[in-house]
């Protein structure tokens, strides 16, 4: 006997053994338990999901022996011909080499002859988008009447491009991906009955690199069995398939976060002189991004299959920033990645994303000043930000000095101000908290801007400030410990108000 595949050798055979489709199995349990078996199913999803071994053990369940029924013997003559593609009860079209109207003309034609065998006489066109716009229309109206023995089960990977008409008269079921832990438990289940050694994190990576599709792993796995034999380790799949292991991944988000760029560029230099694609390995560095800002806004949410040693250093060095932060990180890199796919030199598009990235996760922002004002002056002296949130806002102070600009003060005659009202103990205690941030900024020696041509200094006046006819308004705002302390420490003056 002739070898047989791993995706042809472990297809579903029952209801039982779709894996990841919960949602379509009940669902078509209940119809026929039930006897509310529709005249036209739709099966949409990606390649890979079980679109057509759904079809096939729908198909059984309908012609079975007594049928039909949901316990079927997948071992008897009428299922086994099926399973095959040699009933003639369940006829298997190509959409794709049958389009036209011809073809459904046929069809057509041949619907109203009855069963051989079974109950049903069942058509199943796989890739149905691929039909042109006229051969749906000689289908629409056999589709919407057909005889009692004839149920129709379309699949497509595409179901924007079915017209609506078609749609309409369909029901239809929307296959997921399948999660990747359950592709990995099954690849080793499959490895215990061929005898192979597959390591657990050769069978994580196989069924990440899958994304969701069950035949696409298990496609893989026979390639590293013949590549391998009898023992796969993480190693080999990284080096057959050009993934990036999850270490490396989490050492570049590390060092992302750590704000090291010669680390991050060094660690994408490395990757990409043995070959790996950093297509794949920016979308993992995102994904891990993902899941962090997951897990800030959702402390329950876990790592995604990330190892839990890695995954509490890469919260460690996430927990510096703010959910805002990594979202910014996140906005550069999907930008970078759609640059990537057009782009002939992705390394050089991934360094700069890498540096803008660690950029923005480093600039101060007029929203942090924002928020310390805000919880400062609305809260008390027991909500005031401490010394830890304060340390980077009077770093950057210190950095960046503020410049001093030449410019003419007019000599401006302010009317008396009221004596200030008293200020609640909380409030002013935080305004005082946060004037000493101000008074430790350190002093301007000169400048900052450029130098200015001279121009003749106009005399100056004396502006009597109008005083209003309603009641003067409350100044004390004026006299706050604050804003005294922010005029004397950049030299302002008040010019009205």
């Amino acid at each position: 006997m002739s070898y047989q595949v791993f995706a042809r050798k472990y297809r579903p055979r029952t209801f039982d053994d779709v894996l990841g489709q919960d949602h379509v199995v009940v669902t078509l349990r209940n119809a026929i338990q039930q006897n509310r078996l529709a005249h036209a199913y739709l099966f949409v999803g990606p390649r890979g999901t079980g679109k057509t071994s759904t079809a096939r053990i729908f198909a059984k369940a309908l012609n079975c022996t007594s049928g039909p029924k949901v316990d079927f013997d997948p071992n008897e003559d009428v299922c086994i011909e099926i399973a095959e593609g040699r009933s003639l009860d369940v006829l298997e079209i190509d959409g794709a080499s049958n389009n036209g109207v011809e073809q459904v003309r046929e069809l057509r034609d041949s619907v109203k002859f009855a069963p051989s065998r079974g109950q049903f006489r069942i058509y199943y066109i796989d890739e149905v988008h691929m039909l042109s716009n006229a051969a749906f229309n000689a289908l629409l109206k056999t589709l919407e009447e057909p005889p009692p023995h004839v149920k129709f089960i379309f699949a497509t990977t595409e179901a924007h491009k079915i017209l609506p008409t078609i749609l309409s008269r369909c029901q239809r079921f929307d296959l997921r991906p399948i999660p990747t832990q359950l592709i990995a438990d099954h690849l080793l289940h499959i490895a215990g009955k061929e005898g192979i050694d597959l390591d657990q994190a050769a069978a994580w990576a196989i069924a990440k690199g899958a994304d969701g599709g069950m035949r696409d792993a298990q496609s893989m796995l026979d390639q590293l069995v013949a590549f391998c034999g009898d023992r796969i380790v993480e190693e080999n799949v990284l080096d057959v398939f050009g993934f990036t292991s999850r270490e490396k991944v989490a050492n570049l988000t590390t060092a992302l976060l750590s704000r090291d760029t010669p680390t991050a560029l060094s660690l994408i230099q490395k990757e990409s002189e043995s070959g790996r694609d950093l297509s794949q390995l920016l979308g993992e560095l995102i994904g891990c991004l993902r899941a962090l800002l997951v897990a800030k806004l959702d402390p329950t949410a876990d790592g995604e299959g990330i190892p839990a040693e890695l995954w509490q250093a890469l919260l460690a060095a996430s927990s510096a920033y703010e959910s805002d932060r990594i979202l910014a990180a996140i906005d550069v890199f999907a930008e970078t990645e759609s640059r990537m796919k057009w782009a002939t030199n992705k390394r050089l598009h991934f360094e700069l994303g890498v540096i803008k990235s660690i950029q923005s996760l480093g600039e101060f922002r007029i929203t942090d000043v924002i928020k310390v004002l805000n919880k400062g002056i609305n809260a008390g002296v027991e909500d005031f930000p401490a010394p830890a949130e304060v340390a980077p806002m009077q770093a950057a102070l210190t950095a960046a000095p503020t410049p001093k600009f030449e410019e003419v003060k007019p000599v401006v005659a302010v009317p008396a101000k009221p004596a200030a009202k008293p200020v609640a103990k909380s409030k002013s205690s935080a305004l005082e908290s946060l004037g000493s941030l101000i008074e430790s900024a350190p002093e301007v020696s000169e400048p900052v801007a450029p130098p200015q041509p001279p121009r003749p200094e106009p005399k100056a006046q004396i502006v009597e400030a109008p005083v209003p006819k309603e009641a003067v308004a409350d100044d004390s705002f004026y006299q706050d410990p604050l804003v005294q302390a922010a005029l004397k420490k950049f030299e302002g003056k008040i010019v009205g108000t």
